[in-house]
């Protein structure tokens, strides 16, 4: 049975609050535990992500869908498995979970609860990058739940940890998640001008993949 909308936005906030704090905490230890080894930071950063995404989507799946990530809301929404109505409600409950997360790792840290990134990620290899990123996400979420449901959350979880090495960004693959983490000048960060190129990137790679899958489940 569907939950009411106050539990599922609820589960979508805290579940990309514990998202986002996965993924810039994993990034301050990571970074400093690696004394300057930047893959050994990008390893430990890629696999708390994975493990956390398992965790998540388990643990909220059953109650909001598990979303956490504006784009794959909207290419739900399309699919007409959210209502459009609903829609604004799960967005602005993501995006205050993924700001409560960066600001709560901050803490976790002893760093500032906030503080603007100076991580440079720009040019057109990042935004290609961004577009493949978030297409594959989508491709995985819409073919697994067509024909095996309960893998999910391990195609997503091992989609992105994949995608954070074999991407030129690091697969951010999220609205919410790079939005919140223009606000941490730490391992996971991106420059907030760097910001809007790479939401619009990653809503085309949405589109396409929606697009895509509509056409395969077509008559």
């Amino acid at each position: 049975m569907k939950q009411p909308l106050p539990q599922r936005l609820v589960a979508e906030a805290i579940g990309t609050a514990m998202l986002l704090a996965a993924v810039v905490g994993s990034g301050i230890m990571g970074e400093r535990l690696a004394a300057g080894n930047v893959a050994v930071a990008l390893l430990a950063n890629s696999i708390a992500t994975g493990g956390a995404l398992v965790a998540l989507i388990l643990t909220f799946g059953p109650i909001s869908g598990a979303h956490f990530n504006p784009a794959v809301t909207l290419a739900i929404a399309w699919q007409r498995g959210v209502a459009w109505r609903e829609v604004p409600a799960y967005l602005i409950a993501q995006l205050g979970g993924a700001f409560a997360g960066v600001g709560i790792a901050h803490l976790m840290f002893g760093l500032p609860l906030f503080f603007a990134s100076q991580h440079v990620r720009q040019g057109h290899a990042q935004l290609l990058a961004e577009f493949v990123a978030t297409f594959g996400l989508l491709a995985v979420i819409f073919g697994c739940d067509r024909f095996k449901p309960s893998m999910v959350p391990f195609g997503v979880a091992s989609y992105i940890v994949a995608a954070y090495w074999f991407t030129a960004s690091t697969s951010f693959a999220n609205p919410a998640v790079t939005l919140a983490r223009s606000l941490t000048d730490t391992f996971a960060g991106i420059r907030p001008v760097d910001v809007p190129p790479f939401v619009i990137a990653q809503l085309l790679g949405a589109v396409v993949a929606t697009v895509l899958f509509r056409w395969f489940d077509s008559e």
